[in-house]
């Protein structure tokens, strides 16, 4: 087990050290996070989505956001569309298996709107579907997505420098946090200048 240990925290470490040295995707964090931000002011509303692990950290991230991370004042707008088993297996048995999202997406997104898609390998059918009913429908899309990036077209393309799907998962529960603590911050201090 020791050896176990090791390894995992050494390759977190590496990773996550990596990730701290790459300016060009702190910057493309940044700007989501700020996107993130101007729509929950704005009175728009975040949908979630992932597939296995991903889903469970969609699921995380909207529970943050609703369950007022850390304290947050209000709870915030967010639905993490692969929370709903009816809507999925009703879609996926009506129609196909990689429109469960985007059947969501079309129902619910509206132009302040936006879509957080998480996908470690990048080209999960149903992850491109949702995003792409996300941009028919006008809303913003960030995508939180592994080293594998050449299918995804989104506004906000985040993408770690790994092919190791638990490291990128890590870090996508990371950067969802970071999110949560920016919108807090800046909920607080809107709710204070205001």
């Amino acid at each position: 087990m020791q050896s176990v240990l090791e390894n995992n925290f050494n390759a977190h470490r590496n990773l996550l050290t990596a990730v701290m040295a790459d300016e060009a995707l702190k910057a493309h964090i940044a700007a989501a996070a700020q996107a993130l931000c101007a729509c929950l002011q704005s009175g728009g509303k975040v949908l979630l989505c992932g597939n296995g692990g991903s889903a469970a950290d969609a699921i995380h991230i909207t529970a943050e956001l609703v369950g007022c991370f850390e304290g947050m004042e209000q709870p915030l707008a967010a639905i993490c569309l692969n929370s709903n088993a009816a809507n999925m297996t009703s879609i996926a048995n009506d129609s196909d298996f990689r429109y469960i999202f985007s059947k969501q997406v079309e129902a619910l997104a509206q132009p302040r709107d936006i879509l957080i898609a998480l996908t470690t390998s990048g080209k999960s059918e149903n992850i491109l579907e949702a995003l792409a009913a996300a941009k028919q429908a006008g809303a913003v899309t960030i995508t939180l997505c592994g080293e594998r990036t050449d299918c995804i077209e989104s506004d906000y393309v985040l993408a770690i420098p790994s092919g190791d799907t638990p490291r990128v998962q890590e870090m996508h529960l990371f950067i969802g946090h970071c999110f949560a603590q920016y919108v807090k911050e800046n909920m607080s201090k809107e709710a204070e200048d205001g």
